[in-house]
């Protein structure tokens, strides 16, 4: 009991006054409500929080469903959005701006704020976000290139940060009463995005934010590249991240480089994966003195990706929570995601909006024009990765209930799989396509509960009244210990031991189980999302509909397959425009299907499920295109709205076996067994449905 009455005093010892807080701007909303950041994290009303980011682009989204979007991100554990201002979407022509539908970047922050979900701004002026040019807008690109000594891009150059000068304030104008001082959402800004500096640019580009009026309790910088030459400490704060693995590599193997790492505990925050197209795969990963005495804070764990013309990657699911669970055990007291949440670049018709080999910036990769579903938690459409988003849902739920005192507790043991803070242990062995066999977990061990000891072979999830939930760690025979004394538990069948109540949920109860106003409620569907629509507590759920698809003609056979050549970064360059006259081409007749009695529902709820093998698949709604595709092995989704009372085409182009691409070992094995030297096959037509009740 000694032991157990220490860690309670430490728990109420360990105040903001332990560690450095650092002044930003202005900390306090009209309601007194405080934000603050120090060297363990962030602290809100006094308190410490280990809250869970995720990045979700308001122009990737369509304004109908931003609502929405923002309450299941709530759902899967989500309490501050990230999100881009792309420059390029906004600013197209020099002076044209647009801030309407989905590029509505106020009404953004207004929904954010009545759904009580904080934000991030990224401002850029550069972001990437494999958006064309890193979101530069073509006329200031053109303006760099011919006049460098006026308008060089990322520079002090006087016209270039004239141009700034404006996209901030434009930004500002649209984000001024959404400040937290306002009482607004927005509580951080991120100045600039993976640039080395000099430091005199940063400070110039932060100066100017503060000075239009971006007045926020932190502002914030990508932890990498290293920067070139030193900071002034304090000004803004590193943010970091790893990926599970990457598009932008140019190797045609499985997990190359460095990406297993990201799959350990490590006592650098550094990641030697990120960005190696721009900057090497030889990254410095050491620590500085002062980048420890920062927060240990992410914005971009990778678990999911996008698929590069020249590299297919498909992910599981599995990888986001062994990401998360890596970089919890390592010391992070932040969790953020890029992307939690895909979307759909805007349509431009005078050139892609999404990064390609061929522009003159972030000329690195060869990007789908339309689809950046990122395969991440919840999808391009809204769709939830049903493994992704429940298995990090349970975690940031533990976060949620255990975060204040976590946040508190230093690393106290690490090794490659294994770190404890406190009394949780972190563990970790599954490595993506290395090691699919693997477990991630967080187990309590001599954990502080209604003045016992609990130490658990079983996760913690929640803890309801007097109740403490847990789920099962994959392999482990769920046991319990209360005081050292050691009780066998049956799965969904609660315990009580003196004062303790412990129920350890089976998976199948755990993926329907949300704690919502302190109460445990359960989805009617496997897989469902619960969130509060008010004082209504609302289910969306996903299915495929049983024996539907979509009547298709093929008005064309596809000719040859096109030579692959090498783009400018010598890996394999995408089609182009032209070269999809040779692809086959179907007719979709889409009015017979919504005439489908089992599909009488709100065709916005509506997407097609096009099943192919290929290369590449576009989809045309009256000659416009509105969805592409790199084939990768899963289904390309379109929004049947987009195609309603439309004349709808789908090209698929075949795919060379010689191709210079790669792709994942299910998918390759499809390949080599394609009768002749190519594989093209349309397998099926499907609709997916999204239903709330």
């Amino acid at each position: 009991m000694r032991r157990l009455f220490l860690a309670a005093l430490l728990t109420v010892l360990c105040t903001v006054t332990d560690a450095q807080v650092f002044k930003f701007g202005t900390k306090v909303n009209p309601k007194g409500e405080t934000f603050e950041v120090d060297s363990k994290g962030f602290i809100i009303n006094g308190r410490h929080v280990l809250p869970v980011m995720g990045e979700i682009h308001y122009a990737r989204v369509p304004e109908r469903d931003w609502r929405s979007e923002i309450r299941k991100m709530q759902a899967g554990g989500i309490t501050v959005a990230a999100t881009y201002c792309f420059w390029i979407h906004h600013e197209p022509h020099e002076g044209q701006w647009d801030w309407s539908g989905n590029r509505n970047l106020h009404r953004f922050l207004e929904i954010c704020k009545e759904e009580g979900m904080p934000v991030v701004l990224r401002i850029g002026p550069f972001c990437h976000g494999e958006v064309y040019q890193g979101g530069f807008p073509v006329w200031i690109v053109k303006k760099a290139t011919e006049n460098p000594r006026e308008y060089k891009l990322r520079s002090m150059a006087p016209g270039f940060m004239a141009a700034v000068q404006r996209l901030y304030s434009n930004i500002y104008a649209q984000a001024s009463d959404m400040l937290w001082k306002h009482g607004g959402p927005v509580v951080g800004v991120q100045i600039e995005n993976e640039c080395r500096g000099p430091w005199q640019y940063y400070m110039a580009l932060k100066d100017m934010a503060v000075s239009i009026g971006f007045d926020t309790p932190f502002y914030t910088r990508t932890g990498w590249p290293k920067l070139n030459g030193k900071e002034e400490f304090g000004k803004l704060l590193p943010l970091y991240g790893d990926y599970a693995d990457g598009f932008w590599d140019r190797s045609l193997e499985d997990m190359p480089g460095d990406y297993p790492k990201a799959f350990t505990m490590k006592d650098t925050r550094v990641s030697s994966v990120i960005a190696t197209e721009t900057f090497g795969t030889n990254q410095d990963t050491k620590m500085e003195k002062s980048d420890m005495m920062y927060p240990y804070l992410t914005c971009e764990l990778g678990g999911g990706m996008m698929q590069a013309y020249h590299r297919r990657i498909n992910m599981t699911g599995n990888e986001a929570m062994p990401l998360a669970i890596c970089k919890l055990g390592s010391g992070s007291n932040l969790p953020g995601y890029y992307m939690y949440h895909g979307g759909t670049n805007p349509y431009c018709a005078e050139h892609t909006m999404a990064e390609t080999q061929a522009t003159t910036v972030t000329n690195y990769n060869d990007m789908p024009i339309m689809s950046y579903d990122f395969q991440c938690p919840l999808g391009e459409m809204g769709q939830p990765d049903i493994v992704a988003y429940h298995q990090t849902r349970l975690l940031h739920q533990f976060l949620a209930d255990w975060g204040e005192q976590l946040a508190m507790m230093d690393v106290d043991t690490l090794t490659k799989n294994y770190a404890r803070r406190g009394c949780f242990e972190f563990y970790n062995d599954y490595v993506r396509i290395l090691n699919e066999g693997g477990r991630a977990y967080v187990r309590p061990v001599g954990m502080p509960w209604k003045g016992q000891e609990v130490t658990a072979n079983a996760q913690p999830f929640c803890h309801v009244g007097d109740t403490l939930y847990l789920v099962p760690i994959k392999g482990m025979k769920p046991v319990i210990w209360i005081n050292g004394k050691k009780y066998s538990v049956k799965q969904d069948k609660p315990i009580k031991v003196k004062n303790v109540t412990v129920c350890v949920l089976s998976d199948a109860t755990a993926r329907r189980a949300y704690k919502i106003d302190g109460t445990l409620h359960y989805a009617k569907h496997d897989g469902g999302i619960m969130y509060k629509d008010g004082k209504e507590i609302k289910e969306e759920y996903w299915s495929m509909v049983n024996g539907v698809s979509a009547g298709t003609k093929l008005l064309k056979k596809a000719s040859a397959p096109r030579e692959i050549t090498m783009g400018k970064q010598k890996v394999a360059a995408m089609p182009v425009d032209a070269d999809f006259d040779n692809a086959a081409v179907y007719a979709v007749d889409v009015e017979e299907l919504l005439a489908n009695p089992a599909l009488q529902t709100d065709v916005e709820g509506l997407f097609l499920s096009v099943d192919y093998y290929g290369d590449c698949a576009r989809v045309y709604a009256d000659g416009v295109l509105v969805q592409d595709n790199f084939w990768n092995g899963k289904a390309m989704l379109v929004r049947l709205s987009d195609l309603k009372g439309k004349r709808v085409e789908l090209r698929i182009l075949p795919l060379r076996k010689d191709a210079p691409i790669y792709l994942q070992k299910e998918q390759k094995e499809i390949l080599n067994s394609a009768e002749g030297d190519s594989l093209l096959k349309l397998n099926n037509i499907g609709v997916l449905s999204r239903r709330v009740g």
